[in-house]
């Protein structure tokens, strides 16, 4: 395939070399005369291994080029990836201006071309950048968006040092278009890459790239203050991390990364409560840990706020205890959220088939007659009640199938914590809160 890579930096110059080593033939598109030279020398414009040997045997083969000529690439090109720069602005937001530029010079040599034609977008993004690309190139071209060209968000995952490496062997290759034909193309074109190919909506895809980066960082700065507080402790801090890395269950692994209400329960917050005290006491200064707590306060108040706006009096929570399949209320940000509501004047009604007031004991028993010494008179042993005298359901535990067939009946707002299945409840009117 004939593919034209718009912007020659580290994106760029690594894509242009292992697309045509992938037996395609690519032309390189920059506006800098130094960079174009570099390239029709058969020599790469930037450091990086392997890329040098790639560029140097792919333009020996006449499987490279690169000019300035943005309409001749396009005429003469099956596809073109967006590889410009988008640098920071003061305001932290990105500056797209080369994004748009490049994609008014591709609207511009459309007018004068045939055939079914791809824009993917490989530059780091704001979200809604594909639809504006889109729209330049329409009002550029003439062209219609899904007839004539469409737009592929295809966000890159390179690592400087390592760039050829991630090139071929990525996590995942996250295509996002609302144009199958397009999807269908750029898989033909990574075809040979050892990845999945996962295709998403486009505001998805333009958005991967901040959140993996995001964790990255966050990764790097949550080691740095574990590390610090075990200097003052005299621990080795890489045998703490060597521990902590060996849990494949919860700490490497997919637990826990689904959006949702707070945490809560006898752990997770004792146990953040008792490390930053550590820290504290060391005079280590922890403000990523410490932050954590916060987070998790302002989801809290994200769900009253959600309740709040409804202008509703009858509320009524599906689920007391910290999660489904317990009945530990310690801690439970479902109970937090049923002391302020009852300190606000709402009326609350509460269901959880595990909690029983009979068989609660000890400090759960203890914790519950502390924060809600009424509650006897707000659970409520069946569903169907809860359903009848509430404007509100706030569903804190994920329902059982039986449960559906109750909630289905329902005529208020069901205010969803857990991500069901909105098929489940249809006709109702649901409000997710991160989603």
């Amino acid at each position: 395939m004939k593919i034209a890579v718009f912007g020659l930096g580290y994106v760029g110059c690594v894509g242009l070399g292992c697309l045509a080593q992938n037996g395609h033939y690519v032309t390189g598109v920059d506006v800098n005369d130094d960079k174009i030279r570099l390239i029709n020398n058969g020599v790469p414009t930037i450091i990086e291994k392997d890329i040098d040997t790639i560029i140097r045997n792919q333009w020996r083969t006449g499987k490279i080029s690169a000019t300035n000529d943005f309409r001749k690439a396009v005429l003469d090109t099956d596809a073109a990836f967006i590889c410009v720069g988008t640098p920071s602005l003061p305001t932290g937001q990105l500056d797209l201006q080369y994004v748009f530029e490049t994609a008014r010079q591709i609207g511009e040599a459309l007018r004068d071309k045939n055939g079914f034609y791809v824009v993917a977008i490989r530059s780091t993004v704001m979200p809604g950048t594909n639809n504006k690309v889109g729209e330049i190139i329409t009002g550029e071209s003439g062209k219609l968006i899904s007839k004539d060209f469409a737009i592929v968000s295809n966000p890159e995952f390179l690592r400087e040092g390592s760039a050829v490496e991630d090139f071929y062997n990525p996590a995942i290759t996250v295509l996002g278009s609302d144009s199958d034909r397009a999807l269908n193309l750029m898989e033909e074109i990574y075809k040979g890459i050892n990845a999945p190919v996962v295709r998403t909506d486009t505001k998805a895809a333009e958005f991967i790239k901040y959140v993996n980066n995001a964790f990255h960082a966050l990764k790097i700065s949550f080691s740095n203050e574990i590390g610090n507080i075990c200097k003052t402790m005299e621990i080795d801090s890489f045998s703490v991390m060597e521990l902590f890395k060996m849990d494949y269950r919860l700490n490497i692994s997919k637990a826990y990364f689904n959006p949702g209400m707070a945490y809560g329960g006898s752990c997770l917050p004792k146990d953040l409560k008792g490390l930053v005290t550590i820290a504290h006491d060391r005079y280590v200064q922890t403000p990523l840990i410490e932050a954590i707590g916060r987070s998790n306060e302002v989801q809290k108040e994200r769900v009253f706020e959600m309740v709040y706006k409804r202008n509703a009096t009858r509320i009524g929570i599906f689920g007391l205890a910290f999660k489904k399949g317990t009945d530990d209320l310690r801690y439970s940000p479902s109970v937090d959220l049923t002391e302020r509501l009852l300190g606000k004047g709402y009326e609350l009604k509460i269901y959880d088939r595990n909690v029983s007031l009979a068989f609660l004991t000890g400090a759960n028993k203890r914790f519950l007659n502390e924060h809600l010494p009424h509650i006897t008179n707000l659970l409520v042993d069946d569903l169907k009640e809860l359903v009848r005298d509430s404007e509100i359901i706030v569903l804190t535990h994920k329902p059982e199938q039986s449960d559906y067939e109750v909630l289905s009946c329902f005529k208020g707002t069901v205010i969803d914590l857990v991500r069901i299945n909105p098929e489940k409840l249809k006709g109702v009117d649901i409000e997710g809160l991160s989603w």
